[in-house]
């Protein structure tokens, strides 16, 4: 047992430097690469802060917000999934799957809506992030509850299913409405997920939401590996399972909402990371959060480059990329259920 746990140990400090490395690339390659070509020195320039020409303005002020979002959704999204999964034992639980990112994207929508209405009401990011986190935590408590067969536990087909059949009518509702309201371009962003616009405002309240949501995670990220053991083995070591499971919850809610109020709803972030995670570090929580935090990032940053060099100058929705991977690890993951 000693031997197995330093291995995933080690395993665990090499693939979050190996995922260090890649991201650092990815950050310098999001930097450099956009509609605009920009010389090498000026972008160095502009990073340390010289230069006041439109190049730079660009370089500081959208490419490099851009990226450090980039890093924090994809991380958080990551964590959001391994953590859903470890706390309903549900390889196919993540925050798209479950509907908190489609709960988000309605409340974005309603949001939008009330702005047309009353031109009097300017809803700022911060505004944006309350309307995520509350469309979030209504979308997510319930599926988990309604999928619950008695308090703490929890059906993995329920739970799919509800989310799946939730997610699909809360995106509907969401594109009826900006349809009928003519906000179907603003809100094409929100449903396919993107960094177009993406600020300083929105990379500081990532920031501030990755300090709380993050920090919690690893201070229950052990009770989150004993819940993933199972309930019996759980309560037999003394764990209070309802309460991990509802902290857990909020703190899948507190990051998932951050994520969709900056950069929309990115799916399937959260069902792959976790399962490459887990075949490489084991079901030590606390190795599997910075390592899904670390891989997601490389996910998303990489992402968001090939989004701008498929069909430049346009962009690429984030989420289409996303998806072609995930929908066959999802059919996979599916199957091995099954049989």
């Amino acid at each position: 047992m000693t031997n197995l746990t330093n291995s995933n140990k080690r395993n665990s400090y090499i693939l979050i430097i190996c995922g260090l490395i890649l991201l650092s690339l990815g950050i310098f390659l999001s930097v450099s690469i956009g509609a605009k070509d920009i010389d090498f020195s000026t972008m160095i320039n502009s990073v340390f802060g010289n230069g006041n020409d439109i190049n730079s303005k660009i370089i500081r002020d959208v490419r490099i917000p851009r990226a450090l979002a980039g890093v924090l959704v994809g991380g958080f999204l990551a964590v959001s999934g391994a953590i859903m999964q470890g706390i309903t034992r549900n390889p196919i639980a993540e925050p798209s799957v479950i509907g908190i990112t489609q709960g988000a994207t309605f409340m974005v929508a309603i949001a939008l809506v009330l702005q047309q209405v009353n031109p009097n009401v300017v809803i700022g990011g911060f505004s944006l992030m309350i309307f995520a986190f509350i469309g979030a935590s209504i979308s997510g408590l319930f599926v988990y509850f309604i999928s619950s067969r008695s308090m703490g536990k929890t059906d993995p087909v329920k739970l799919t299913l509800a989310g799946t059949a939730l997610g699909t009518l809360l995106i509907s509702l969401a594109t009826g409405a900006a349809m009928y309201f003519n906000l179907s371009q603003q809100l094409s962003f929100w449903i396919n997920g993107g960094f177009i616009g993406v600020n300083w405002e929105g990379v500081k309240l990532l920031f501030i939401v990755g300090i709380i949501g993050m920090g919690c995670a690893m201070l229950i990220s052990k009770r989150i590996t004993i819940l993933s053991l199972g309930e019996d083995v759980a309560i037999g070591l003394g764990e209070n399972t309802n309460r991990t499971r509802f902290i857990a919850i909020v703190i899948v809610i507190l990051l998932t909402g951050a994520s969709v109020s900056v950069a929309g709803n990115i799916i399937f972030v959260g069902l792959i990371i976790p399962q490459i995670v887990k075949k490489l570090v084991g079901v030590d929580f606390k190795y599997i959060i910075p390592c899904s935090f670390v891989l997601g990032s490389v996910l998303i940053v990489y992402s968001d480059v090939i989004s701008r060099l498929i069909n430049p100058p346009y962009e690429t929705p984030i989420g289409s990329l996303t998806a072609l991977l995930g929908v066959p690890v999802f059919i996979y993951l599916i199957r091995k259920e099954v049989k």
